[in-house]
């Protein structure tokens, strides 16, 4: 199947090879591997770079697998591996070409991809309902909660029912509400009978091959695990949000990589625009609550809005104690009118902990209104530091490479060429976003810069070449085994002193670009507040000439 995959892309493949073997030698920390024969053509590729690496070890709690070109017949078989960051936006942690669809072939992707990140488990998978995928991700990563998506799901069921959505219109409405509106198992389970009973499908052997696998794809039976979603409707859609506009099944292989950088560049840009915002704009409070002033200060814009909107819809969901063990409180929260929808609260006022059966912060880290309601019933006046998850705020990407929910990343050496060229990174990306606040931080930060240049072109000729610098970046020419007899060809390039000095000086050059990038814009601002204050004058006068 490879080799006929292969023919099918052409050389296009030795393209995409050239561009990853140019990326590596431009930067220590860009990762790529491929399984397969020994000229490394007719096995899978895998490739993340830097910036994938890194996002990952902030972001990497839930991630989302996306193999779309299965099931709409791409020309090009390109898999990616995303997640979510700190503005709910898609961000990248990888990407594939897959020659080869066999169980064999996804668990060397999967073992590749955690070898990338560190061997570190994310806490959930969204997938395509697929077997192959489900076999490789039981055999890879048995810990993490896999989770069929919905949108496949439906897609396929209108395909296997499709003479009972032509005769029924109504029934596809019904099986959604039923999937995505129950709020408890049971209520679940009973919609459930009553539908099949209602269009006489009780015999329907995809209707019960869904059934019997609804733990891994119907939500109320997914709330107790983190997948980020806001709702339990937001994330119903195809899988290929980071990709979607700019790889499709039009897309040849010569075109992928420029596709792929576009869409890379695209959410960049968003991210950063996503960041300024949070910065330089103050959100509207709509309640004088202590907690919404703390929330403003250290959530995002967009997950601020959905605190925001749980806490204002307290005001609608009063709080009645039922019970009070003297250590453990029990209350009663609904919407007034909606009794029958109650959700059961436990507080443990002591410790400030509190649990929902909507398990809403157990799903998606922002607290619900159901305990934000108790709160306000015990005068809890701020945000308890445990419902405040740092992947959430506005300093996620500030301080330690990990979150709320991951255990500490593996570290062979702290003095690993990765780690400095990461941290350095890192600390590159927050002078950058100083230095771009205002003209007078942007001159004081572009006069460090050069001088931080003089010194480190200054120091090339003094400091020897550890034994550690001469080792290779990715895996230290470790090997990684596939299922079957499959092998890693791992591709990396030696980290000599020359190099690494290059490879740092032209990082701070890029900075200095990206400085000049952000001088203009603020510019542009600058000059387009003078504007409108200039009409907003002329319109004054204007009016009070009115007037008299």
């Amino acid at each position: 199947m490879s080799s006929t995959r292969h023919r099918a892309l052409g050389g296009g493949v030795n393209h995409v090879l050239d561009y990853l073997r140019r990326m590596q030698a431009e930067n220590p920390s860009f990762f790529y591997a491929i399984q397969g024969d020994n000229d490394h053509t007719g096995g899978s590729i895998f490739w993340a770079d830097a910036t994938s690496r890194m996002n990952y070890a902030y972001f990497g709690d839930t991630v989302v697998f996306d193999t779309t070109y299965r099931t709409n017949r791409y020309r090009v078989p390109f898999a990616s591996f995303t997640g979510l960051n700190h503005h709910g936006q898609p961000v990248l942690f990888g990407c594939a070409l897959i020659l080869n669809d066999s169980e064999a072939s996804f668990a060397w992707l999967f073992q590749t991809w955690l070898h990338a990140m560190s061997d570190r488990r994310p806490i959930s998978i969204t997938t395509d309902p697929d077997r192959l995928i489900q076999m490789a991700v039981t055999q890879v990563l048995p810990e993490t909660r896999l989770r069929f998506n919905r949108w496949s799901i439906f897609k396929e069921t209108q395909e296997k029912l499709a003479h009972i959505y032509q005769s029924q219109p109504t029934f596809e409405i019904e099986f959604k509400k039923c999937v995505n509106e129950t709020e408890t198992i049971n209520e679940f389970e009973s919609s459930w009978v009553s539908l099949l009973e209602r269009y006489f499908v009780m015999d329907n052997e995809w209707l019960q091959s869904m059934y019997n696998a609804r733990q891994q794809w119907v939500p109320v039976y997914m709330r107790d695990t983190f997948f980020g979603d806001f709702s339990i409707t937001e994330r119903n859609i195809g899988l290929n949000s980071f990709f979607e506009g700019f790889v499709n099944a039009s897309t040849t292989i010569q075109m992928l990589i420029k596709q792929y950088e576009k869409a890379v560049a695209s959410w960049h840009e968003k991210e950063l625009k996503s960041d300024y915002d949070t910065t330089n704009t103050s959100p509207v409070l709509k309640t004088p609550s202590p907690m919404e002033k703390q929330a403003a200060n250290l959530y995002t814009r967009r997950i601020f809005m959905k605190f925001q909107e749980e806490l204002v819809e307290t005001l609608a969901n009063p709080a009645t104690k039922i019970d009070d063990s003297g250590t453990v409180a029990t209350y009663r929260v609904a919407k007034f009118g909606e009794e029958h929808k109650a959700h059961t609260v436990n507080f443990t006022f002591f410790e400030m902990k509190a649990n929902c059966s909507c398990q809403m912060f157990e799903h998606s880290g922002i607290i619900c209104r159901h305990i934000l309601a108790v709160f306000r019933a015990k005068n809890v006046l701020t945000l308890p530091s445990q419902y405040v998850l740092k992947r959430w705020t506005r300093n996620a990407k500030i301080g330690d490479m990990q979150d709320e929910h991951a255990t500490e990343l593996p570290n062979n050496s702290r003095e690993s060429l990765t780690d400095r060229y990461n941290t350095l990174r890192q600390e590159a990306i927050k002078y950058v976003e100083e230095g771009a606040k205002s003209i007078h931080i942007y001159n004081v930060a572009m006069d460090a810069l050069q001088e931080a240049l003089k010194k480190v072109s200054s120091a090339k000729n003094q400091s020897p070449v550890s034994a550690e610098d001469g080792a290779l970046s990715n895996g230290r020419n470790q090997e990684l085994h596939a299922a079957g007899d499959t092998e890693t060809v791992a591709c990396q390039s030696a980290d000599e002193k020359e190099k690494k000095i290059r490879e740092l000086t032209t990082e701070l050059e890029s900075i200095n670009r990206r400085c000049e990038v952000y001088r203009a814009n603020l510019l542009g601002v600058l000059r387009d507040m003078e504007e409108q204050k200039l009409k907003l004058s002329v319109k004054v006068q204007n009016a009070r000439l009115n007037l008299r």
